[in-house]
């Protein structure tokens, strides 16, 4: 994710503070100096750079090995305007080690493929290790296309799964058809009321089917039936009496 400038309101002082004086006798010896090496933002651990060059004028500004505000990391390029928060970065030690930067207060923008077909790879995101992370803090996320994919290629029991999750509510809805095909198992689980309507032919079809209702929530059946509900839903959603 991108970091915003640093706030107008964050201390960036690399001198010694009085709060390191921890003897009160006015003088900063070399014992309580290491502490400031501990400091957010120290003299002693600030980047230099003594081949830096910018050009530029009161619009704009391109940078070649600018030390950024903090004194934490250098940048190798950086292109800004007068508003901090509107620059690009290509930085090349500290924490932000080969990291590249786009900050802006308004729109970010890309168009690409005037000159593509439909079937060529237009846009392209490649992380070649880590996670590809998407957020809306405060907005809506909206993938439109002629199709949409969405592929998991992971191997075991922790990958190959695509997770959906809504804290209120997921639709699906305005669609001709919708299809389910598993290899091994479908579950529809709920833990509160589930409708099943057709205003048509609802067909319902197995080698065996087994339904199983809260009768034998108490007292098991002939057929030891007890345990399916509890199998599916779990004890904690499984009627305790009948109804």
């Amino acid at each position: 994710m991108a970091k915003p400038g640093t706030a107008t309101n964050q201390v960036l002082t690399r001198l010694p503070k009085k709060t390191q004086d921890t003897d009160g006798d006015g003088i900063i010896s070399p014992q309580e100096m290491q502490s400031f090496g501990q400091d957010p933002n120290p003299t002693v651990t600030a980047k230099q750079n003594y081949t830096s060059v910018k050009y530029g004028n009161d619009k704009g500004t391109l940078r070649f090995g600018h030390i950024h505000k903090k004194g934490d990391v250098t940048s190798g390029c950086m292109l800004d305007t007068p508003d901090g928060r509107h620059q690009f970065s290509l930085d090349i030690d500290g924490q932000r080690k080969g990291w590249t930067t786009s900050t802006s207060p308004g729109n970010f923008q890309v168009l690409a493929g005037e000159d593509n077909t439909e079937p060529q790879d237009t846009l392209i995101l490649n992380a070649v290790n880590g996670n590809i992370c998407i957020t809306a803090a405060n907005g809506k996320i909206r993938l439109q296309g002629t199709d949409i994919e969405l592929i998991a290629v992971g191997d075991g029991d922790t990958k190959g799964h695509i997770k959906c999750t809504a804290t209120e509510t997921f639709s699906v809805h305005e669609t001709k058809k919708i299809v389910l095909e598993s290899k091994i198992m479908t579950l529809f689980k709920c833990g509160g009321e589930m409708d099943i309507a057709a205003n048509s032919c609802l067909k319902i079809y197995g080698s065996l089917i087994k339904a199983v209702t809260n009768a034998c929530a108490v007292k098991d059946s002939k057929c030891n039936t007890k345990g399916v509900g509890q199998g599916r839903l779990g004890p904690e959603q499984t009627p305790t009496s009948a109804t």
